[in-house]
């Protein structure tokens, strides 16, 4: 392997374009023509256009993709994350290319990126689910399902439960129903929305576990049968079913629960043939049961936290993986991925106005200072004088901190986030210094609705609120910008103006 082009944009283009300059590999890229500029053009060694800005008609154009990459004379292609990483077509249409996929073979994408099926392998690998059901043939809801038919359904779960998309990720096509008036009301928005975003309208419903964690564990596999599971991540911090801040190792998460959810992840990837990175994810009641939810065949954008305690590469572990090579760790290492080395948080940093509903604000970069020192590491697409496009997920970068232990690591999170400037458009960077200031936070006392639930209770109120005295600072800084500024006038009076501003100001000191 040679060359290897990067189907993807942002950040996690960047990420692996790093990987592969490490490995002494040329990294080439695609991009759409709002990115002409962008961080992850200019640092590869190649670029091809895909034209038009939607994503469908470039970065989710799998023709062209394939095309370039045979231009490009690749070897290779990585998926990054989102797009087309879980795409069984692309897998298969890049493996059909002559090319080698840097992911899970098309087949298991297929059988794991269907929830349903998804839950159908666990089960007969032994692993508990959430308790779920359809009723059709795949184990979603019928198509033609009657409105009553819907309704029993419903009370077989039992409420509250949740719709959720077949084909879904990242809350899209799920909704919670808390009463069965709502059921079908909920089925049809939930169809309607995952038709649209996964061309696949197919639900089916699940149980609501209230108050429940969400963990997930990060595995790698090789194409001689090994499966390495790492040390949890916690991902309960969420806003409308999509994760804002991950951590690893979880505070609700003892040493034996943390063995028996990595053997339960292991023996799911196991049984189904898994090769290269992926994440399997459960959730855990508050009586420290758990159960599996899903499988994500790809890279995770929380990875970095896992790499963070464990000290492990694992975009260039994909890469190695898919070349053929084994999991050459030995026993004693493989126990080391469950045994994490400090703390790691990490804070998603998105284009969006926390004070206005976390409504997108895309424009241009004015300026920008990352933070840095020690333990902090910032993944990002971004730079002073470049655009977040409209058509985009409007993710900045991902802000990522290490410590000792969960304390340190908050404490350096802290810091990390009153260093970081961006000016120019609207991020979240308020909120997460709101949120890690949140007493619950801080005691690792929360769940899958904490967040939801909390913001309710701000009822708007802004996240940065300026105090009393920075009225009285603003009024003298409009002045002087009134008396200070020169007029309009001609040449030869600019000594008599600066003469009189300078008096100005000395009266205005006294």
């Amino acid at each position: 392997m040679k060359k290897v082009l990067i189907a993807n944009r942002g950040e996690i283009a960047v990420r692996v374009i790093r990987a592969c300059r490490e490995m002494g590999l040329s990294p080439v890229a695609v991009y759409s023509e709002c990115d002409r500029t962008a961080l992850h053009v200019r640092s590869a060694d190649e670029a091809y256009l895909g034209d038009p800005n939607a994503p469908r008609d470039s970065y989710l154009r799998i023709d062209r993709i394939v095309d370039a990459a045979r231009r490009a004379g690749a070897d290779a292609v990585h998926p990054g994350y989102g797009f087309l990483a879980e795409n069984e077509h692309f897998a298969r249409a890049v493996r059909d290319a002559g090319l080698t996929f840097i992911g899970p073979t098309p087949e298991v994408i297929a059988l794991m990126g269907s929830k349903t099926a998804a839950r159908a392998a666990a089960q007969r690998a032994g692993v508990p689910v959430v308790p779920g059901a359809g009723n059709g043939r795949d184990g979603a809801v019928a198509a033609d399902a009657s409105d009553d038919q819907i309704r029993r359904l419903g009370e077989e779960i039992g409420y509250p439960l949740l719709v959720k998309a077949v084909s879904g990720g990242g809350g899209k096509g799920m909704r919670t129903v808390a009463d069965r008036v709502d059921l079908v009301g909920a089925v049809q928005a939930a169809r309607s929305e995952a038709g649209t975003a996964f061309g696949d309208a197919a639900v089916y419903f699940e149980r609501c576990l209230v108050r429940s964690r969400h963990i997930e564990i990060q595995v790698l596999g090789d194409e001689h049968g090994t499966i390495l599971p790492f040390v949890e991540r916690e991902c309960s911090i969420q806003r409308r079913h999509q994760k804002v801040v991950e951590e690893t190792p979880s505070p609700a998460v003892s040493p034996a629960l943390r063995r028996a959810i990595a053997s339960a992840a292991a023996t799911v990837a196991r049984s189904v043939g898994y090769t290269n990175a992926g994440t399997v994810e459960f959730l855990l009641d508050e009586d420290g049961g758990f159960y599996f939810l899903e499988m994500n065949t790809r890279l995770q954008v929380e990875h970095p936290i896992t790499e963070m305690v464990t000290g492990l590469d694992l975009v260039r572990w994909q890469i190695r993986l898919a070349q053929g090579e084994r999991l050459d760790l030995s026993e004693a290492d493989g126990d080391r991925l469950l045994v994490p080395n400090g703390h790691s948080i990490e804070c998603r940093v998105y284009a969006e106005d926390p004070d206005n509903h976390f409504l997108p604000s895309p424009g241009r970069i004015l300026d920008l200072r990352a933070p840095a020192g020690p333990g902090i590491r910032n993944d990002g697409g971004i730079e002073a004088g470049l655009d977040v496009p409209i058509f985009y997920d409007p993710m900045i970068s991902k802000l990522v901190v290490w410590g000792e232990d969960r304390s340190a690591a908050t404490a350096r999170m802290r810091r990390a986030l009153g260093e970081y400037l961006i000016t120019g458009i609207k991020t979240t960077l308020p909120f997460f210094t709101w949120l890690f200031d949140q007493p619950e936070f801080a005691a690792g006392r929360f769940h899958t609705t904490y967040l939801d639930e909390v913001l309710k209770t701000r009822n708007g109120r802004p996240f940065v609120e300026p105090p009393i005295e920075a009225e009285d600072v603003a009024a003298i800084a409009a002045v002087l910008h009134a008396v200070l500024l020169p007029t309009p006038g001609r040449d030869g009076e600019g000594i008599t103006r600066r003469w009189k501003a300078q008096a100005r100001a000395e009266n205005l000191r006294e």
